[in-house]
């Protein structure tokens, strides 16, 4: 039934139609402000709104058109339109609004922004153009910043990246995606005594995430502060238990603290969870049963590596250190170094080279004395 009230008297009805609305009764206040007659501005300006927001975009789009033909000077209500036209995907019609919008207001930075989001979901890379002019009429436009900043990141154009970060924090100090931006480009640099309180200072916005601990702990490791690295890494794995890098870097991690059980415990979850080559991780078992001076089980994991990557030159020399631990005839030993040199000779790490090379001269000379 159409409710047909004066213009006056359509105040009572707004009003019941944002208190349905306040509480989740989208669809009986959009009913509300539908049976109203005649309808005024604020009436269609609502209810286009409200049917955009639960994504009744035709709907919300003939409503804007009626009120911008009934009064065409509502920036609002324009921008507004513009907004659901890019919901609905007609990126040129709300490109052509944006453009006339910018031109009555050439000092507006918003308007020229969203032209700039526009080319970004088109896939035109002068969207950071657009971002550029935005920065040029208010240099503390966040979003703006954010996006020239990751867009240096993803160019590795590191100092530049570094630049529109700090920018942005200037003004926003605590933006936890403007530090994010900002640790990262650090890690990349390989700054990592900058990357570190910028990490920490984003898990104290209260937006620590796996990412965030992932890359705080691998700074920790690379600073040689071992202990932070794995209680990073231990906070990573809260998000994400079944990363199978967080594991492997906690194995590496509790190996070079002497904590052997665990290395050896994350380590093999770490090869549980990951399904594409696992070299590295049989590599590390490997070396972690070295240091238990296991011998046989350090073959043992060393040979799954070499099976996943017979081109892991490491596996290949460190296998040979274990045969000679482990094995007690010459010739064995003798025959692993060897298998080593046949393949890496001239082409490996020197230094492992080099420690073959010597072993395997010793053992020559210790079999040539025990004939």
């Amino acid at each position: 039934m159409m409710l047909v009230v004066k213009a006056g008297a359509q105040t009572p009805a707004l009003t019941f139609a944002d208190s349905l609305y306040a509480v989740g009764n989208s669809a009986e206040a959009i009913k509300t402000l539908e049976e109203v007659s005649p309808k005024s501005p604020v009436v269609y300006s609502k209810l286009a709104r409200y049917q955009s927001a639960t994504g009744n975009l035709d709907a919300a789009l003939t409503n804007y058109e009626i009120l911008l033909n009934q009064e065409p000077g509502r920036v609002l209500t324009a921008m507004d339109y513009a907004a659901t036209l890019i919901k609905k995907g007609r990126l040129e019609s709300a490109d052509s609004l944006y453009s006339l919008l910018s031109q009555s207001y050439p000092k507006n930075a918003n308007f020229v922004f969203q032209q700039g989001v526009i080319r970004e979901l088109q896939k035109d890379s002068s969207a950071i153009d657009y971002f550029k002019q935005v920065i040029h009429l208010d240099n503390t436009h966040r979003e703006a910043l954010y996006k020239l900043a990751k867009n240096e990141l993803q160019r590795k154009q590191y100092n530049m990246a570094v630049f529109y970060s700090q920018m942005g924090l200037e003004h926003y100090p605590t933006n936890a995606s403007l530090l994010s931006i900002l640790a990262q480009t650090y890690m990349r640099q390989n700054r990592y005594h900058l990357a570190i309180p910028t990490f920490e200072e984003i898990i104290a916005q209260g937006q620590g995430n796996e990412f965030v601990h992932s890359r705080l702990g691998f700074a920790y490791y690379n600073e040689g502060f071992f202990e932070k690295a794995i209680e990073n890494y231990k906070s990573a794995l809260e998000f994400e238990d079944r990363n199978s890098d967080s594991h492997y870097n906690l194995g590496k991690l509790y190996a070079l603290t002497g904590d052997l059980e665990r290395s050896e415990t994350h380590l093999l979850m770490a090869i549980l969870i990951k399904k594409q080559p696992v070299d590295a991780e049989y590599l590390s078992l490997g070396l972690t049963y070295k240091l238990k001076k296991d011998h046989k089980r350090a073959l043992e994991y060393l040979n799954k590596a070499l099976e996943e990557n017979p081109g892991n030159e490491r596996a290949l020399y460190e296998k040979a250190v274990a045969a000679d631990n482990y094995f007690k005839d010459l010739q064995t030993k003798i025959d692993h170094y060897r298998a080593y040199l046949n393949k890496f000779e001239g082409k490996g790490n020197d230094d492992m080279i080099y420690l073959a090379k010597t072993r395997l001269s010793d053992l020559k000379k210790e079999q040539h004395l025990s004939k």
